[in-house]
């Protein structure tokens, strides 16, 4: 038998590239194991140090400070500003739905990230050549909200991509949307949709319509290009647009996105950012001084009275001169500052002329001397002679340049005679004056020069107005607050507590004092600035009427006004008793009108003459001197002054202060006639008195004087004469 043959089959030897191939899959292979590896593991490390949902929900973006008005209104918000966290269920549907049409359709599918959405991206960025648009899921958008930022750098996107797979790994879909919507900055400052509605439409998300969600879905992209208040026809162009991918993805039907007008969206109007801003400015620091939280969200209640902030804007923009500026400040009887307004405009100057410039009070700085006198043992009704007077080379005139003899200290206060108060400085004491000035709160320095007691030493308005708060509060000592109670999270971490026992002058000292004030107001300088009720205060001018100012008070509320340039350049015709005087009366015959008529302790009692108008002079040619006529234009010439009799030593008034010229005679000329009775007739018109006495000519002014005392009369709105 023969044997079979057999033929082995050689094997076939492997081309070197197919096991170059196979080597480097395996090895890819190997990787892509381990690189999975290291995400999973990476991924679940993440998830074990990610907060709470609690936490998260707890964990605003930085401090929000919300400052309210004294009736709740919010006046402003600053910081990052937190609407009400609303839970999914409270979430508008059509909310949700719009948010996930727009920002990542697959929301409900992917694991945190969208590979579909990467790829996309990537062959926008290829064929554009830029990146146009972002792959990015919410959930990656809640993880660089949250915990990164917004630079665009790979090793900040590979860190992204770990926290959206840590988040999906720890919390639901329905919760990473929660936290999204709720934390996710719409513009404005606003983070999370109730902030955001609140800001844009003025009501809570927990009731948005179609339109208005698809408004605050839209935002997301670009905040500061589609905020309706930047750009409210941008803002409703994207809506359409946000509507549109609603349709297409199946939430809403193209019926219902026809019916959702985004035109129709009313916008909440923005909230009043002008001369609100002057008192926040002043009041804010102040919380470094009383808290020490800095890190939670903080509630603000201020002694801000909206009402009163509106007309106290509205007096001074209507009364101040062309080209210049005005402030005011309103203190209540507890020392809460109602209104205050720091210029004409917060958006043009920022500057806040009431509580930080600092300038000459001219005569309203005579509140420190007369109550230097009184508590030095001066009534009102002792006698100063109104003389030339010289005190260590300076020599003060009145700004008639006539004196009028022997008066009592409440006319020399009315008519604000300088060579009585220099006297009256002479006697106290120029420091006992200055002290007197810095007891009642001026903070700025005080001069003790002679020249002091017409208003040399620069003061600020709110330190002034304070000082005629603490007259009103008789003698008490009222200190300027504008906090109230502050919050955070819901717990009381600050409530402001007033302080009366600090007692400044004697009761009675301050009743004479507010005697002389509604004195200069019912007859004298400051006539301009009566309100149909009792009013006290007084006026003041510097040289060459650089500053006016008008400080008073009734009915338990103080306010001072001021005007002049921030050049401090002339005004011509600007004086206490004018335009200030005007702005004050126009604030406060509102701001007291729901607030009863309260007398004061002392009755008016009318002073011997109408006298002069309120302003200072200094020895020598003022600089830059301005003359105006009876309406307050400027004229090349001062005009004449009116005759007065050798045997008189009464000047007759300037009709520059408002005050009727006197009769024409029989031979046409202006007072200083024949007939006595002419004059007395004018004098009676001027001061307000009725007196039967036409026939008998008047006494030198070094006779004793005629006092009379008027009772009260407040009968409706009439001025108090």
């Amino acid at each position: 038998m023969a044997a079979r043959k057999t033929s082995a089959r050689k094997p076939t030897a492997r081309s070197p590239w197919r096991r170059r191939f196979g080597f480097a899959l395996k090895l890819l292979l190997v990787l892509a194991v381990l690189a999975l590896g290291a995400l999973v593991t990476a991924v679940y490390v993440a998830r074990a140090q990610l907060p709470s949902f609690e936490d998260l929900k707890s964990s605003p973006n930085g401090q929000m400070i919300r400052v309210h008005a004294a009736d709740g209104t919010v006046l402003v918000s600053l910081g990052p500003s937190y609407g009400e966290w609303l839970s999914y269920d409270r979430i508008p549907r059509v909310m949700r739905d719009a948010t996930i049409a727009v920002e990542d359709r697959r929301f409900r599918s992917h694991l945190g990230v969208d590979p579909i959405g990467i790829t996309r991206s990537v062959m926008v960025r290829y064929e554009r050549g830029r990146w146009v648009q972002g792959g990015s899921t919410i959930t990656q958008q809640l993880a660089r909200n949250v915990f990164l930022n917004n630079q665009k750098k790979f090793g900040r996107k590979f860190r992204e991509w770990i926290l959206a797979l840590a988040l999906e790994r720890k919390f639901s879909k329905d919760q990473v949307l929660e936290l999204y919507l709720n934390k996710v900055y719409y513009g404005g400052g606003a983070y999370g949709i109730d902030a955001a509605s609140r800001k844009f439409f003025g009501h809570g998300a927990d009731d948005l319509s179609l339109s208005e969600a698809a408004v605050i879905a839209g935002l997301v992209k670009a905040p500061s290009n589609y905020s309706p208040t930047a750009d409210a026809e941008a803002a409703k162009g994207r809506a359409g647009v946000v509507l549109a991918q609603m349709v297409r993805n199946g939430f809403i039907t193209q019926a219902q996105a026809d019916g959702a007008d985004a035109d129709a969206v009313k916008l909440a109007p923005p909230a009043r950012q002008n001369s609100v801003r002057y008192f926040t400015d002043w009041a804010l620091p102040q919380l470094e001084l009383l808290i020490d939280e800095t890190v939670k969200p903080l509630e603000v209640w201020t002694t801000l009275d909206p009402g009163m902030q509106r007309d106290a804007d509205a007096a001074v923009r209507a009364n101040v001169p062309g080209g210049a500026q005005g402030a005011l400040v309103a203190i209540d009887r507890d020392g809460a500052v109602r209104a205050m307004v720091g210029g004409t405009d917060y958006v043009s100057s920022n500057y806040n002329r009431a509580t930080t410039a600092v300038r000459q009070p001219g005569s309203a700085f005579k509140l420190f001397v007369y109550l230097a006198a009184l508590e030095a043992g001066k009534t009102p009704e002792d006698k100063e002679i109104d003389e030339p007077v010289t005190i260590d080379g300076w020599s003060p005139r009145n700004d008639s340049r006539r004196n009028s003899g022997e008066v009592t200290l409440r006319t020399a206060f009315a008519y604000s005679l300088n060579t009585v108060a220099a006297k009256l400085g002479q006697q106290v004491g120029f420091a006992t004056i200055a002290d007197m000035a810095r007891r009642f709160g001026i903070t700025t320095p005080v001069n003790t020069h002679p020249s002091m007691v017409l208003g040399t030493s620069e003061v600020r308005l709110i330190d002034l107005t304070r000082a005629f708060a603490s007259v009103a509060n008789k003698g008490v000592a009222v200190t300027p607050f504008g906090i109230t109670r502050v919050s955070s999270e819901g717990e009381t971490i600050y409530t402001h507590e007033v302080d009366r026992n600090r007692v400044l002058v004697a009761p009675y000292v301050a009743a004479q004092m507010t005697d002389l004030l509604q004195t200069a107001v019912n007859t004298g300088t400051g006539r301009a600035a009566q309100i149909g009720r009792p009013v006290a205060g007084k006026t003041g001018t510097t040289s060459s009427s650089k500053d006016g100012w008008f400080l008073g008070f009734s009915s338990g509320l103080t306010t001072g006004v001021w005007m002049g340039r921030d050049n401090a350049r002339p005004i011509a015709g600007l004086h206490g008793g004018t335009a200030p005087a005007r702005a004050f009366a126009a604030f406060m015959t509102r701001a007291v009108a729901k607030r009863p008529i309260e007398p004061f302790e002392t009755q008016v009692t009318l002073p011997e003459w109408q006298l002069e108008p309120d302003e200072e002079s200094y020895f020598g040619a003022p600089d830059n001197r301005t003359f105006v006529d009876e309406d307050g234009y400027a004229v090349d010439r001062e005009p004449a002054p009116p005759a007065v009799p050798d045997d008189r030593a009464v000047p007759l008034p300037q009709e520059d202060d408002g005050v009727p010229p006197p009769p024409r005679q029989r031979d046409g000329t202006s007072g200083g006639g024949d007939d006595p009775r002419l004059d007395q007739d004018w004098l009676d018109r001027v001061t307000g008195r009725d007196s039967p006495r036409r026939d008998v000519p008047r006494e030198p002014s070094r006779a004793a004087p005629r006092e009379r005392t008027l009772p009260p009369r407040y009968e409706g709105e009439r001025p108090y004469q």
